[in-house]
């Protein structure tokens, strides 16, 4: 039987503030605080989100260990978020975990967060796991990019945004309908009425694998402003077909790229991450067209898409089996290449 390996994860990069125990490679308890005071300002405020790290991340920790039922001086070590992220946000994480390693004397373990959405398929809830190589596609507010894993701490990225992130696309074209921030799953909801054909916005044309979804994002602002001047009620009368021609292009961009990623690398198990991964249409559309193509197709569950720390808690018990230890000299840093 194997000995339990508890792993205490913190998660920082942004404005959630997480934490999570796994006993071995399974979740024990994963607690995340929003920050809802980023939805009057239509986008996360960086110090505002420092300060309000530093006002969750006990409780946080608190109410993980105590959901989990086990105590402090039961933890084998403790996993944190390096980066990438905003680096107020990143050192309250970090500078919490190192003072807890020392604290309790036990290993710190340092989490690239792009790892965190790449291996959160390997927490274990008897669900079918990635087998290795396979392409992990991470999307989220702050990251498009597609990687081939050749194992747990062997990645490669293969093609990444050249400007805007898809998440950001979303939430910037949200905005501009007067949706609240984060618009992702705003768009996603009133798109299930839609007709993704009724709007046409334009696919970039950008080289090999590598992204680009500013000139997108501008098509869409551009087109919502000329048809208000023309009609002030052109939102109102139709949000549900604009939100569903919007979301059926981002997917598009993205799903095109996948295919091109398979046909190059040859490789078919195919991985997403990231908080775009919760969008219906990309789950759909990854699913169907892995059934089409005979892809294996894996998608986390819902609340391991967004940030969370039981993804860094996760990495943190790969890296602990395998000696790959941190320690208390490494900073943050908010540029962390994969």
């Amino acid at each position: 039987m194997q000995k339990p390996c508890y792993i205490l994860g913190i998660e920082s990069s942004c404005d959630d503030t997480a934490a999570a125990i796994l006993e071995n490679d399974t979740v024990l308890s994963n607690i995340v605080a929003k920050q809802e005071i980023h939805t009057e300002y239509g986008g996360v405020v960086p110090e505002l989100a420092s300060r309000a790290h530093q006002i969750n991340i006990i409780p946080v920790v608190e109410m993980a260990l105590k959901k989990a039922g086990i105590e402090k001086k039961e933890l084998n070590a403790i996993a944190y978020t390096r980066g990438p992220g905003l680096l107020g946000s990143l050192l309250v994480g970090s500078s919490f975990a190192k003072s807890l390693s020392m604290g309790l004397k036990i290993p710190l373990i340092e989490v690239n967060h792009m790892h965190g959405h790449i291996l959160c398929h390997f927490i274990d809830e008897s669900q079918n796991k990635p087998e290795f190589p396979f392409l992990g596609i991470t999307v989220s507010g702050g990251h498009t990019q597609i990687v081939m894993v050749e194992d747990y701490f062997t990645m490669h990225e293969i093609g990444r945004t050249l400007d805007d992130a898809i998440g950001e696309a979303f939430d910037k074209c949200g905005k501009a309908m007067g949706f609240n921030y984060p618009a992702g799953p705003i768009i996603d909801k009133y798109s299930k009425n839609g007709n993704p054909k009724k709007f046409k916005f334009p696919i970039p044309k950008v080289k090999g694998l590598d992204f680009s979804f500013s000139g997108f994002k501008t098509a869409v602002l551009n087109f919502i402003n000329k048809n208000i001047n023309l009609d002030e009620n052109f939102i109102k009368n139709n949000v549900e077909d604009l939100c569903a021609s919007i979301q059926f292009t981002l997917i598009e961009i993205l799903m095109q790229k996948i295919n091109l990623a398979v046909r190059k690398t040859g490789i078919t198990q195919i991985a997403v991450g990231g908080g775009v991964a919760a969008n219906s249409e990309l789950r759909k559309r990854i699913i169907d067209e892995g059934r089409r193509d005979d892809w294996k197709t894996y998608i986390p569950k819902i609340n391991y898409t967004t940030d969370n720390a039981a993804m860094i808690a996760i990495v943190g018990y790969l890296k602990y089996k395998n000696s790959h230890l941190g320690n208390l000299r490494q900073k943050a840093l908010s540029n962390y290449k994969i």
